[in-house]
This record gives structure tokens, sequence and C-alpha cells, in this order.
């Protein structure tokens, strides 16, 4: 971008007054803040804690305004790269990675109403086998078993039996 070209800001600010749209029309158009959006087109990206945020927002509104997007980009990353908040991208792929990062980036890709399902599956098939068992067991088990071995008794003598009504 040379000396004389609009920046950024003012490419947004222009093209939105030549739709005539008003801030809070683009807001509901693209769902980025009112605040987010009149920074943008004052230039200021200091609100803003990433270049990631600034472009993102950048691009959507761009392409609401239907601007050259790849152009009103490479402005973009020109005037970022003269910040010196934003002059250096942030390193991504230099950083070693722990196994919880590891673990975290797995599971962010699991889809959760499928694993969900499987795991009640899985649950509900675990308790049938568990009956299952359990049945066939009781049904095998000796009713006798606990009652022990018999007791054998003598032969109770007359004075053990109570006497007969009728007088004998």
């Amino acid at each position: 971008m040379t000396r004389g070209m609009p920046t950024v800001a003012e490419q947004l600010r222009g093209a939105r007054e030549a739709m005539k749209l008003d801030i809070y029309q683009v807001a509901e158009a693209t769902k980025i803040r009112t605040d987010h959006i009149r920074a943008l087109e004052a230039g200021d990206y200091s609100m803003f804690v990433a270049p990631v945020y600034i472009r993102g927002f950048v691009r959507t509104y761009a392409g609401l305004l239907k601007l050259d997007v790849a152009a009103v980009m490479r402005d973009l990353n020109e005037e970022l790269g003269r910040t010196e908040k934003f002059a250096e991208p942030p390193a991504l792929g230099k950083q070693r990675q722990g196994l919880l990062d590891l673990i975290m980036l797995q599971l962010s890709r699991v889809d959760w109403r499928i694993l969900v399902g499987l795991l009640a599956l899985s649950t509900l098939v675990l308790l049938v086998v568990l009956a299952q068992q359990l049945w066939s067991r009781h049904q095998k088990a000796d009713p006798l078993k606990s009652l022990g071995p018999p007791v054998l008794q003598e032969k109770a003598g007359p004075e053990h039996y109570l006497p007969r009504s009728g007088g004998r």
C-alpha cells in the first residue's frame, strides 16, 4: 500500500457509507459487535488481543461490503506489520507440545453425540451380560446347600409324646 491509497479502515467505512448501511445493520449481518466495527473503521486495533480476530472480522466485513477481500487482506497485513503489537505473527509450529496438548487436541475432534451413544449402548450390553450371568448362577445353585448336613435324632420315647385327650 503506497501513500495516498486509502487505509483498510477508510475502505471499510467508505464502502459501508456507499451502500447506505449503518453500524447496527453491519453488526446484525456479520454478527460482529458494534464496538469492534467502530474500531475497525477507525483503524484502532488496540482493543483486539490477537491479529487473528482483526483478520477474521475484516475478512467478514469486506465480504459483506463486496470489496476485493484478497486486496483488503494484503493491505491489512501491511498495516499490521507496521504496528508494534501485531508486527510479528505468533509462532504456531515451533512450540513443543506436551501430553496434555495432544490429549486436548484429540478430545476436540471427538463427536460427543456419537461417543455418548456408544457409552450408553456399552453400559446396557454390560448390564444385560451381568444379569444373564447372575441368573445362570442362580439357576445352577442347589437350594438345599445352605441347610447343611442332616442331623439324626434318637427316637423319642413315650415321655416325649403329649397325652391324648379322652382319658387314656
